[in-house]
């Protein structure tokens, strides 16, 4: 009977311990894809972790495991959740990124301005902007870079200015211009507006784009 409950007692370790680098493994994997999916580096990672270019390279291969806190750490700097590192499979292409997880500045004159493209950006940047009634980019014109800017309505009725000219704009309506031209945008109607801005190439450096947090939606529409 001693020898019995022996081996089963070995055949449920090795199980479990099996289970354990099989999950390991599949963390490695799924971190791979997402880190290299996202054009980021071993090094960029982990200056993005608070880590090393070895560890992540470690955890990759499965040589090493990681503590909560930097799983989470990980997963913020993915911009997943905890739970998706260790789905099984890697993920596709459709990359899905809820509304309730959009990073966004804190709201300001009226207006919160959302990130919805995914970091390090590289080809393009895309933005959406949450204006209450009177709200704005802000009291003066702006500029940033030299890039090419489309910025489309998605709601409401706003008035973009474009150094000296006016444009009043309704939901489904887009303008083009240079992100080196003095800009602003208004919500003029009587109720909230939303637009998108599409940028590209980026014109946000890393400081920038790191004041952006995960959101909580504004008051119910």
């Amino acid at each position: 009977m001693r020898k019995k409950e022996l081996a089963k007692r070995a055949h449920t370790i090795a199980v479990v311990q099996a289970g354990l680098r099989g999950a390991e493994s599949g963390l490695g994997v799924r971190l791979k894809h997402l880190r290299v999916s996202r054009r980021l580096s071993l090094r960029q990672l982990g200056d993005m972790t608070g880590t090393s270019a070895s560890f992540i390279s470690q955890l990759e291969r499965g040589l090493t495991g990681a503590s909560t806190a930097s799983l989470n750490q990980i997963a913020s700097a993915l911009r997943v959740s905890v739970a998706m590192l260790f789905e099984e499979g890697t993920p596709d292409s459709g990359e899905v990124l809820r509304r309730s997880e959009r990073a966004s500045l804190p709201p300001a004159d009226g207006c919160r301005k959302m990130l919805l493209s995914r970091r390090p950006l590289t080809h393009m940047e895309v933005y959406v902007g949450e204006f209450e009634i009177g709200g704005s980019t802000g009291p003066g014109l702006y500029t940033h870079g030299n890039a090419h800017e489309m910025l489309v309505v998605l709601r409401g009725v706003v008035e973009v200015a474009l150094g000296d000219a006016r444009h009043v704009l309704e939901e489904g309506d887009c303008v083009e211009y240079l992100t080196s031209t003095p800009h602003r945008t208004e919500n003029i109607g009587n109720g909230r507006a939303e637009v998108m801005w599409i940028i590209a190439p980026p014109t946000s450096a890393g400081a920038e784009l790191n004041r952006y947090t995960t959101w909580k939606p504004l008051a119910a529409r």
